[in-house]
């Protein structure tokens, strides 16, 4: 079995009487990405200032690339990280910047040039490149922040909140940086952020936080039927309409039915099982014919909000 890129084992961490972060375990490997989730206060930035050295643990330990938390230094060569609120000296140039960041990690000059000609055109700052940061739009600084992120080949890549503020266009293009630092660089990517539809769209499974303690952990889909239920959409004949949701409603595995927005002949079914089966046999034993079937997964929300009880997270 390859090497985890970060291996998590039990960490604790508290100021005062607040436990912030609370027995955190987890083990990822190379090229997947983790969503980070919670409500605010949950412990998730918390957890990403420990695993990225700001804060020591209380308690229990991690690893980064087999490098142990007791080595702090050698962990920040192997890590890369755009914070929430990520600061920009905004007389510099991008490619200035870029270049900064790659000789504090050890580059030559010429090497650091050619790291930021590279990265710059990666996250498609190659036409601003020269321009003064003052002039990026806050989803170009984005860019540039994943830019100087990657600058190191970081084994593990932090991202707290990376479209915080972006339009949709921001936004598509964060993710599809997120998904190329996965699949092509290799690089484990921790990502924490309150939009549960990029998380449904770029990580492999999640972590859900709640006051500190894990709640929730598994693959996406995984979570999404453990804690949201799943519905059934079915078109039944106009005048069958009523017959079919009296035998959804009494069926077996069958939590509700109600027709879809006032329309005769489609209904709505939620299931409150794991037999997806049930309304379809439910109509047949009714002798009612079944013109469209089709079932749709719980959404990532709804799972989250019945798992934390913050619906305004």
């Amino acid at each position: 079995m390859a090497q985890a890129s970060l291996a998590v084992d039990g960490i604790s961490k508290a100021f005062g009487e607040t436990r912030a972060v609370r027995g955190l375990s987890l083990d990822a490997a190379p090229g997947e990405v983790i969503g980070l989730l919670g409500p605010n206060g949950a412990g998730k930035t918390t957890a990403i200032r420990i695993l990225t050295t700001i804060y020591a643990p209380d308690s229990g330990s991690f690893a980064v690339d087999g490098i142990p938390y007791t080595r702090p230094s050698a962990i920040r060569q192997r890590i890369g990280v755009l914070p929430e609120s990520a600061g920009y000296p905004l007389h510099q140039s991008g490619e200035e910047f870029v270049q900064y960041f790659a000789r504090l990690f050890g580059q030559s000059r010429k090497s650091a040039r050619e790291t930021a000609k590279t990265l710059l055109a990666e996250v498609g700052l190659a036409e601003r490149a020269a321009s003064p940061i003052s002039m990026y739009s806050r989803g170009m600084r984005q860019r540039l922040g994943v830019a100087r992120a990657l600058v190191n080949r970081p084994r593990v890549l932090f991202l707290d909140e990376p479209t915080l503020g972006l339009d949709p266009a921001g936004q598509r293009q964060i993710l599809a940086l997120i998904s190329e630092a996965a699949t092509e660089r290799g690089a484990t990517v921790i990502l924490s952020t309150h939009f549960l539809d990029e998380v449904e769209e770029v990580c492999s499974r999640v972590i859900i936080l709640n006051r500190g303690e894990v709640i929730a952990e598994g693959p996406v889909a995984d979570i999404k039927r453990r804690a949201a239920p799943r519905t059934a959409r079915v078109r039944v004949p106009e005048e069958n309409h009523e017959s079919a949701l009296s035998a959804l409603k009494r069926a077996p595995g069958v939590g509700d039915a109600q027709a879809v927005n006032g329309g005769r002949g489609l209904i709505s079914a939620t299931l409150d099982g794991s037999d997806t089966n049930a309304p379809i046999r439910a109509l047949l034993e009714a002798g009612i014919p079944i013109l469209f079937f089709e079932l749709e997964g719980g959404k990532l929300s709804d799972a989250f909000l019945a798992l934390t009880g913050e619906a305004g997270a």
